[in-house]
């Protein structure tokens, strides 16, 4: 192109542009910064907002404290932490624990900045599928599944009894006196051990393809003593067990399954008549335009391009991506048989929409 037919530059547009960029830059370091401090401890031990040394905070949380002191310094610049630098003490204000520390059960953003640090290390990877195609697969994520434990420890687990369950008619009672339930791409089984323990009438199954996710669910069931619950490894892509099940969920997994649509017809096909199926999934938009006022929306595609996308493009599948939308989530729910379908949405779940459905 010649350089008198280059589109116009607008400085001050130019110059907005740059400092947006320089705030994502410091946005996206401070993010595995407080990575670091979620997953060492640091926000928990400073959760009762008391005033402390770097060497006091390193050895209450038993931590090296040149690194504690230099981590302190990140959260200092980035207004996270308070320092009295005449005391040289560091204080967490209560409105900044609250959204740190593992004191808040649903409201702890840490958990969700750990996905910066696991995801970048397969970036590599997904740089080779983007000139050569593919996946990577799910064993190329070895902590994927310790922070989808902690997420939706704070998503469907605290409500699965209280607020889930009661979405649907007579389910309560159904679940008390003795059902069948399966939890597809169970993970490591969390929400389903709350059910086992709260009806131990009814039978649990829960599927998912991680072999490692499926020997620690399984591990924890036995801790907890919880007989009616079981985990299998299985890969769902041509699973079929016709009639079988009262209540089938689906907890943040069907848009990264290889096939969504066997899946989907797989599940209405499990379910006896007068069962239920619960689909908690991304509650975004199909269209990326829509996605520009969503909370998450950047998140979301990321997430997407470096985990939910490409470990279903190395099965050979479908590629949905984490922001299928529910738009095209509600095609393909009745393109597999289903009628009735609710969406339900929690005020402390920014991230997620919840489809009911009967039979």
């Amino acid at each position: 192109m010649c350089h008198a037919c280059a589109p116009a530059i607008d400085p001050q547009q130019q110059s907005d542009f740059a400092e947006r960029l320089l705030g994502m830059l410091n946005g996206g370091m401070t993010s595995l910064m407080i990575s670091i401090g979620h997953r060492a401890g640091l926000f928990d031990a400073m959760a009762d907002g008391i005033a402390r040394t770097s060497h006091e905070l390193a050895a209450e949380a038993a931590l090296n404290e040149r690194y504690v002191r230099e981590w302190l310094g990140a959260m200092v610049a980035a207004r996270i932490i308070e320092r009295n630098p005449v005391a040289g003490t560091h204080r967490l204000p209560p409105e900044h624990a609250a959204c740190l520390s593992r004191k808040s059960p649903s409201d702890n953003m840490g958990v969700f900045m750990q996905y910066l640090a696991g995801l970048g290390a397969v970036e590599d990877r997904v740089l080779d599928c983007f000139r050569e195609g593919g996946g990577v697969a799910y064993e190329e994520f070895p902590r994927f599944h310790d922070v989808m434990e902690e997420d939706s420890g704070q998503s469907i687990v605290p409500v699965i009894v209280e607020k889930v369950v009661p979405l649907f008619e007579g389910l309560h009672e159904r679940l008390t006196a003795g059902i069948d339930v399966l939890d597809i791409g169970c993970g490591r089984g969390r929400a389903l051990m709350e059910l086992a323990s709260a009806y131990p009438k009814s039978r649990f199954v829960g599927y998912d393809l991680s072999g490692p996710a499926i020997e620690r669910a399984s591990e924890f069931a036995a801790e907890r003593g919880l007989g009616n619950l079981r985990f299998e490894v299985r890969d769902l892509t041509d699973w079929s067990e016709p009639a079988s099940f009262d209540w089938v969920t689906a907890m943040d997994a069907i848009h990264d399954q290889a096939r969504p649509d066997k899946v989907l017809r797989s599940i209405r096909e499990a379910l006896r008549s007068g069962g239920a199926f619960l689909m908690q999934d991304i509650d975004a938009s199909s269209e990326p335009c829509d996605n520009a006022a969503h909370p998450l929306g950047p998140m979301l595609y990321t997430i997407s391009c470096m985990h939910c996308m490409t470990v279903s493009l190395a099965q050979g599948g479908m590629g949905l991506g984490t922001a299928w939308g529910v738009q095209l989530a509600e095609k393909m729910l009745r393109e597999a048989g289903f009628e009735d379908i609710r969406i339900h949405r929690f005020e402390h779940d920014i991230q997620n929409a919840y489809f009911v459905m009967r039979v």
